[in-house]
């Protein structure tokens, strides 16, 4: 049958890291492609616990029935002063939404605003998947250069007068690809310049708690004075990605129209995740488990940084986070890490190619490597392989 897809999926490419882990399914290999957190911190025991403690409630049988598209009301009143350590205050049913994960946000807030060929802003490299969901929505794509300290400011007001954007995405701390993070100059800039000229920030938070150097920085919507920040945060990293929850927070007509949209998505996200999430709040585990991954991860980003020193040629440009889950790597042009990934898959580790990162295309010569998930031994292995492959490339 010639299927007949419609105009906005016909060109569409799968998500570049749902693709790799098809290729992954052989025993032994080293794996630095997903963003996974890691698998020995899930609170596996809390989750039984609380599960238990909600069913037995006098609530079990609403948990498990259609709830509100806004969210479970209790969540909104334990998310508060959780909400308030980013200097975002006031969460309540009217200016916030529970969502399906924070990818949900980004979907949601481009259902609201795009229109085919609208403009989105982003910093370049971005969220891969956020990409493809603006790709879906038919947007064009304009990256914003990225200098250590996240957006050339400079560049983003250019761009922005240039091409009228309907809103800039950003993730501003360690950012996902690169592990950068947003100076507290630039955020104020940020919220500033996009309010001077209308434009709305989708600002995307999955990463901040996970910090385990330096003081934390203010979030771009603390910043906000006309209401055009959208504070899009989730619970994937800091509690368990298969929870898919989170939440986005904005102004009280824009929450209203992204709750009409999700009516359209999903109904809700689930009640029984939403319920065991607030208890999370409420007792302080999300708060220990924080504390819990932070030196783990910390050791672990340790582990690959001075594995990369050792084996990575001297060539190399990487990235050294003070959080987060990722380190950026930039190789010399010429070296084309698409075509690398297959002999790097050979030889028993994987990582992802850098050019699903950018809005044009670009950065055939980076990649992403994570280390959230992988254990010590398997960064010093895996990145030496990786190393001797590189500098295989190198001429």
């Amino acid at each position: 049958m010639d299927y007949q897809y419609a105009d906005r999926l016909k060109n569409l490419e799968g998500n570049a890291i749902r693709d790799i882990f098809k290729l992954l399914s052989r025993p032994n290999i080293i794996s630095f492609a997903g963003g996974m957190p890691a698998t020995a911190l899930l609170p596996t025991t809390h989750f039984l616990d609380l599960t238990k403690e909600v069913l037995a409630s006098k609530d079990a049988f609403a948990l498990l029935q259609y709830g509100a598209t806004e969210g479970y009301a209790p969540l909104f009143e334990s998310a508060f002063e959780y909400a308030q350590r980013f200097g975002v205050t006031g969460v309540s049913k009217d200016n916030a939404l529970v969502i399906s994960g924070g990818q949900q946000g980004i979907d949601l807030t481009s259902k609201l605003f795009l229109n085919k060929g609208d403009t989105v802003l982003v910093e370049n490299p971005t969220y891969l998947a956020a990409l493809q969901i603006f790709q879906t929505y038919e947007a064009a794509i304009i990256g914003v250069d990225s200098e250590d300290d996240g957006l050339n400011i400079q560049d983003l007001t250019d761009k922005i007068k240039k091409h009228n954007p309907k809103f800039l995405y950003l993730v501003p701390t360690f950012s996902n690809p690169t592990g950068k993070e947003l100076s507290l100059e630039k955020r104020d800039a940020i919220a500033e310049i996009t309010a001077k000229y209308g434009v709305m920030v989708l600002e995307d938070e999955p990463y901040s708690e996970l910090r385990f150097e330096g003081e934390r920085l203010p979030s771009i919507k603390s910043f906000d004075k006309c209401g055009n920040v959208l504070f899009n945060m989730s619970f994937s990293k800091t509690i368990a990605p298969g929870i898919r929850v989170g939440l986005i927070i904005g102004e009280k007509e824009v929450i209203r129209k992204l709750t009409i949209a999700k009516q359209g998505t999903d109904v809700h996200t689930s009640t029984l995740s939403q319920a065991v999430v607030d208890k999370f709040l409420r007792y302080g585990y999300i708060d220990k488990g924080i504390e819990q991954a932070r030196p783990v991860y910390k050791a672990k980003k340790d582990a690959m940084i001075q594995a990369i020193e050792k084996s990575f040629p001297k060539e190399a440009k990487y990235t050294n986070p003070k959080g987060g889950m990722f380190i950026w790597v930039e190789l010399p042009t010429g070296i084309d890490t698409v075509a690398m990934f297959a002999e790097a898959v050979e030889l028993g580790v994987a990582y992802v190619i850098g050019t699903p990162f950018f809005a044009d295309g670009s950065g055939h010569n980076t990649l992403r490597l994570n280390y959230s998930n992988a254990t010590e031994s398997q960064i010093a292995q895996g990145i030496k392989v990786l190393g001797e492959l590189i500098a295989s490339k190198i001429k």
